[in-house]
């Protein structure tokens, strides 16, 4: 398949019919360690739109003090998964000093892509709008996707001419090309490339690479939207794994073309997604990129 070009989408107008007009909180809950909250961290689900899978929680510390924020997309075929499994990452984040925004997002079997990113994008806005409720500053930030939500997170990065704010991509495991996830579990013997290749096919509604669906698959392809204005990209995968380095490799090569670093690191063995974040050094690689982009 060729390259196809697509017609530019404002980010506005595409945020604003799915994001709320306001967040609706639930209740705060303080760092245990910290009842009373001061000097703790204090918790806080938010709603960014009205279907049940648009919400975030938002960890933040209390004390006054505007911080980077950092937003995590958790995975799982983009068709499952939940942001309760990334609570001890998120924590994690928020102890290292950064507000968090751990995000849910509408599944494949909910909506069809594009709605993925566009959810990612109006959870941004909506924290950027509130900044001053969490501590936030909205002007640094990045962005950290595992799996398929590693896929969600370099869209966003590649998305329009840069997202305002927005200091950095990192991908644990990315699926920058669904085309090519397609292509590999055509004729695969590894049960999770076929899986790979079913998921990406129900990402784009249940159709293949041609035809009228075509501009769907360009729109999943990471690397065709790369601009100059697009923040640096961190991609990690293990080398032997069922998303290899090599989907990294094509968006280093288009992003560079445009003048953007990416740094695409290969982990020994066939660990992914989480499994990978947790092998010694990785998570501590991680987080000095993420200390270089936004402090």
């Amino acid at each position: 398949m060729g390259v196809l070009t697509l017609a530019a989408v404002v980010l506005t107008p595409v945020v604003a019919a799915n994001a709320t007009k306001e967040p609706t909180p639930g209740p705060t809950v303080s760092n245990p360690l910290s009842p009373d909250g001061l000097g703790g961290l204090a918790l806080e689900t938010v709603a960014y739109g009205r279907h049940k899978r648009q919400s975030m929680d938002v960890w933040w510390t209390p004390d006054g003090m505007e911080r980077p924020g950092v937003f995590l997309i958790h995975g799982g075929w983009w068709s499952s998964g939940d942001k309760r499994y990334m609570k001890e990452i998120t924590q994690t984040y928020a102890e290292l000093g950064y507000t968090v925004f751990n995000l849910n997002y509408r599944l494949s079997g909910d909506a069809a892509w594009p709605a993925q990113r566009t959810d990612a994008l109006a959870a941004i806005a909506t924290a950027r709008k509130h900044a001053d409720r969490w501590a936030f500053d909205p002007g640094n930030y990045v962005v950290v996707g595992f799996s398929a939500g590693g896929h969600i997170a370099a869209a966003v990065g590649t998305y329009g001419d840069g997202i305002a704010g927005l200091k950095g991509v990192v991908g644990l495991s990315p699926i920058i090309s669904p085309l090519r996830a397609y292509a590999d579990g055509a004729k695969a013997v590894e049960r999770n490339k076929r899986k790979l290749r079913t998921a990406a096919i129900r990402l784009a509604g249940g159709c293949h690479p041609k035809g009228k669906c075509s501009r769907v698959w360009a729109s999943m392809e990471v690397a065709w939207h790369a601009s100059r204005k697009d923040a640096p990209v961190l991609a990690v995968h293990s080398k032997d794994e069922f998303v290899p380095p090599v989907q990294s490799q094509l968006l280093k090569q288009m992003l560079g073309q445009v003048g953007v670093p990416v740094t695409v690191y290969a982990a020994p063995g066939s660990n992914h997604s989480s499994p990978l974040y947790r092998m010694p050094g990785v998570a501590e690689r991680v987080q000095a990129w993420i200390a270089e982009r936004i402090g």
